[in-house]
């Protein structure tokens, strides 16, 4: 699948063998192993190790990406140690500015054949800075393809909780800044720590893709069908885009620029979305 598209990303410690070697039958679109907030420092060197070992296991499985750590010296010894030729992406935390993307997709550049094509970038926006700063993050490098809001680091550095009412203008500002350059864009308005009340994640999920996420992050497998589930569209939305199509097919066959449908003029972006949520 398109990394677009989606809806889970399930993040697995790099050095967690068990949860690696489990990973990719939780079901999620996407796998994330993970060098930098779950793994100790002292532990960084081993952690590139053993992903580069899990990483060649997992892709024959599913489209996998890694977090790299955002300090420069460990950003480096990260994608030195990568194999950048099964991953599907990069997920890189806490950019504040477009250098930080360019200076990844600089060395991941390096490390590739030339001529190759250059492996997406994910920049994950986390602190007020970075969302002051989303446009020019997204528009650093052609290969930056999803923007991701860290809810956690974002409300710690804003002295606030992580819930909606205190992020929804940041979270909104990165998934409008997203939908401007055609990115991906993952996250919730919310603590993605809920692993246990799953009504609640749920329920964050629905104001989330409410509010233009496209997918999210998970941290536990128990989040993985609520989440694909909350990013697809509901049955409802699906017989409504039959109907959209239908009537579009119609007016197309009598020569009408736009169809009507319940008394609703449907013009061409109503039509493609309904197009987008029957080929999901």
């Amino acid at each position: 699948m398109r990394l677009s598209e989606a809806r889970s990303l399930l993040f697995v410690p790099a050095t967690s063998p068990d949860l690696l070697a489990k990973a990719a039958q939780r079901g999620a679109d996407a796998l994330v192993v993970d060098l930098e907030d779950s793994v100790a420092q002292e532990r960084k060197a081993e952690a590139r190790q053993m992903a580069a070992q899990a990483i060649g296991q997992l892709s024959a499985q599913a489209p996998v990406l890694v977090r790299v750590n955002a300090a420069p010296d460990l950003l480096q010894a990260d994608v030195q140690a990568l194999p950048l030729g099964q991953l599907r992406g990069v997920l890189l935390p806490k950019v504040e500015s477009a250098a930080q993307v360019q200076a990844l997709a600089q060395g991941l550049a390096a490390r590739q054949p030339t001529g190759a094509k250059p492996l997406p970038i994910a920049a994950l926006i986390e602190t007020p800075l970075g969302v002051l700063r989303a446009e020019s993050i997204a528009t650093a490098h052609a290969s930056v393809c999803a923007l991701g809001f860290g809810a956690e680091d974002y409300a710690a550095e804003m002295q606030v909780q992580a819930q909606p009412q205190s992020l929804l203008w940041a979270a909104q500002s990165v998934t409008n800044c997203a939908r401007a350059f055609q990115l991906a864009c993952w996250g919730l308005p919310g603590s993605v720590a809920e692993i246990n009340d799953m009504a609640a994640f749920a329920g964050l999920v629905k104001l989330a893709r409410g509010i233009g996420f496209t997918g999210t992050v998970c941290i536990h497998p128990r989040q993985v069908p609520v989440a694909n589930a909350g990013f697809g569209p509901t049955e409802e939305e699906l017989a409504w885009a039959r109907k959209v199509l239908a009537a579009d097919q119609e007016a197309r066959a009598k020569g009408l620029g736009a169809a009507t449908l319940d008394g609703r003029m449907i013009d061409r972006p109503i039509v493609e979305r309904a197009r987008r949520w029957l080929q999901s």
